[in-house]
């Protein structure tokens, strides 16, 4: 396996960027000078490195931690902040309140059909208070869970927050998931109380949401009360005694409460990912963890502060929804909430906010940039996006030409696009850019302070200039304690291979020229031809370059002689149409840049690929659907319809 395309530099920060950046501030305050001396300093002390940073991002305590680490019972189950009483909903509103930051925009939500509402820090925590009031009245205690079923609107964020005060645990549930999916993850977590909305828009129509939450309870017995907030304001059915209407229930409610005080490690949410096979997994996050994870990440990385507005496209059920909420409110910036798609009504859509709302930290993923590119360079060109600072980019690997295009059409070729990887048992980044490193295509500056990431060879002995798995040596605050319920799938999942190391599953490669970092793709995604090793990154990475092609998905099929052969499923642009001679001009391509061995056996083109809500492509159910075996979780499918298509190109 070989890394992707490495470009020249394609962007390098001015001394007045790296001087005003967060992250060179942090440095200087240590007297460091260069972030490999920051890595290697983070790496070899990490009591003082979290202890820095938990200060630098300015979290609350009700009483300070005593010790930042115990690592008594073993690096998977390190506790933080020994002591210590917070909760983490006093970062993100309560010390605001008596500020002029009170008055500061919290929220800026549009909804798909055009409407826009915003909300200050002390709308927001009126709100959070009134609902928190709710829940307590409700039932609700520290420890009890509590799902949350709803679109990307200002109510989504009370709900998270509100949960939180009260010290209930959070579980996010994606908006488009089907009965199914939402009863297995209620009845894991035994929750007590769900939040839904009735519906939202989604290209134009009402996606029903308390109807397929009402299907979902039938199977799911812990669960006494509903809370349904209407967004569409549209009749749905009713459960005397166990439903309530939001606008009317927090309507007599004080807009002040006391927030409730908690131990660090105690639960915050557990958030489900899915599994390639078996039951989704639970990760387990506390206040002291995900939270401070995910507001380092974005003044280190993304260089936030209260002066951003940053809009993140996503949704609550990835852990990118509430790494938004958390991340932007602890820093004191603006949010911007999205329920709708990003290229409707029009292709400019996701421009024309950006432009409207002055957003200046912007993130998506390489999927989304893919699909608005084909629309082509005209569409963001008519819209002043010069208020774009930062570009995130995470979900899934980069191929080289929409990296370049989002750089060159977006950000103007004038502002960095920040490569972001990790997971949502990471509570964020493993890798992550900066502002204060050159760039090249598909890059990351390196681990994000206090991920001692690692490249190791199949012996887990450290690895440069040479494709290896991405393994992290330390703990960090924000790592997963675990699977709910599932202590030893943990500990098998990411534990098991080498001693004191978390191996998480990608491909890596790290420049020994210039010490930047590269993914290549999920381990188990990795395909094997004649004993040689190909990441499906690299094949996609070919056939996206050719200007017909929108998308692809590589995957490697048994093949008797071979051990298995290549396959390949794409996408056309708008108004373009396959044919034989296409194929075999894909094929030719492909052999060319990575060799003759290497020739798709097929190319196949389709309309679609299953991908999840948040548009990352399921390469596993692609190759599970085309030779024919169980595709395992389909849980977090955003397109159901798509599996046909694949299934209908088997011979």
């Amino acid at each position: 396996m070989q890394p992707v395309v490495i470009g020249d530099v394609m962007w390098e920060p001015s001394p007045e960027v790296i001087s005003k950046s967060r992250l060179k501030r942090f440095m200087d305050q240590h007297g460091i000078e260069s972030f490999a001396e920051l890595l290697k300093r983070a790496d070899e002390d990490i009591e003082w490195f979290w202890d820095a940073a938990i200060k630098d991002i300015d979290i609350a305590f009700y009483r300070h931690y005593g010790k930042v680490v115990d690592l008594s019972e073993g690096k998977p189950w390190a506790r933080w902040w020994i002591g210590g009483r917070m909760n983490i909903v006093q970062s993100c509103l309560d010390r605001y309140r008596n500020t002029e930051s009170r008055d500061k925009l919290a929220i800026v939500w549009e909804g798909e059909p055009g409407e826009v509402r915003k909300l200050t820090y002390r709308e927001l925590d009126q709100q959070v208070c009134k609902l928190a009031g709710v829940l307590k009245r409700l039932g609700i205690r520290p420890g009890d869970r509590v799902g949350i079923f709803m679109p990307m609107c200002p109510e989504v964020a009370i709900s998270v927050l509100a949960t939180a005060k009260i010290g209930a645990v959070i579980i996010p549930l994606f908006s488009g998931y089907g009965p199914e999916a939402i009863a297995s993850r209620l009845r894991d977590g035994e929750a007590k109380l769900v939040i839904c909305a009735d519906g939202f828009y989604r290209r134009g129509q009402v996606v029903p949401m308390k109807e397929t939450l009402d299907k979902a309870l039938v199977s799911c017995p812990t669960v006494n009360r509903v809370i349904m907030h209407r967004r569409v304001v549209r009749e749905v059915p009713w459960t005397h005694g166990r439903d309530y209407v939001w606008e009317v229930i927090v309507e007599d409610e004080p807009d002040t409460m006391h927030t409730h005080e908690l131990d660090p490690e105690d639960p915050l949410m557990i958030i489900y990912t899915s599994g390639t096979t078996g039951k989704p997994k639970g990760c387990l996050h506390v206040h002291g963890g995900f939270p401070i994870k995910t507001a380092q990440d974005m003044a280190h990385g993304f260089d936030v502060g209260a002066d951003d507005t940053i809009f993140w496209y996503t949704d609550i059920g990835w852990m990118m929804g509430p790494w938004l909420i958390f991340g932007s409110l602890i820093l004191g910036a603006t949010m911007v909430l999205y329920e709708g798609t990003p290229d409707y009504p029009a292709a400019d859509r996701l421009w024309r906010m950006v432009a409207d709302h002055k957003v200046t930290v912007l993130g998506v993923s390489p999927t989304l940039v893919r699909g608005l590119m084909s629309h082509g360079d005209e569409v963001p060109a008519h819209h002043d996006l010069s208020s774009l600072r930062i570009l995130g980019g995470t979900g899934e690997t980069w191929n080289p030409e929409p990296f370049q295009w989002f750089f060159k059409n977006i950000g103007g070729g004038r502002i960095p696009v920040i490569n972001y990887s990790g997971g949502t048992e990471i509570s964020g980044g493993i890798l992550c850019g900066n502002v204060i490193t050159h760039l090249r295509p598909c890059a990351f500056a390196g681990p994000v302070p206090g991920i001692a990431a690692d490249v190791l060879d199949a012996e887990g002995h450290s690895v440069r200039g040479e494709v290896g798995e991405l393994a992290i040596r330390n703990p960090w605050p924000g790592m997963t304690r675990g699977f709910w319920g599932d202590r030893q799938r943990y500990l098998d999942t990411y534990w098991s291979r080498f001693e004191g190391v978390w191996v998480h599953g990608d491909w890596a490669y790290v420049d020994p020229e210039d010490d930047l970092w590269y993914v290549l793709g999920r381990s188990d995604d990795t395909i094997k031809i004649a004993g040689k090793r190909l990441g499906p990154a690299e094949v996609e990475s070919v056939l996206v370059g050719h200007p017909w092609v929108a998308e692809s998905a590589a995957i490697g099929v048994p093949d008797e002689l071979k051990g298995e052969v290549l396959v390949c499923f794409v996408i056309l642009r708008p108004n373009r149409k396959g044919s034989e001679q296409l194929a075999t001009e894909l094929e030719d391509l492909v052999a060319t840049a990575l060799g003759k061995p290497l020739r798709p056996k097929a190319i196949h083109f389709v309309a679609d690929l299953p991908r999840t809500r948040n548009a990352k492509i399921l390469r596993r159910v692609v190759k599970s659907v085309y030779t024919g075996k169980d595709p395992g979780d389909l849980s977090s499918l955003e397109n159901p319809s798509a599996l046909a298509v694949i299934g209908a190109t088997r011979s």
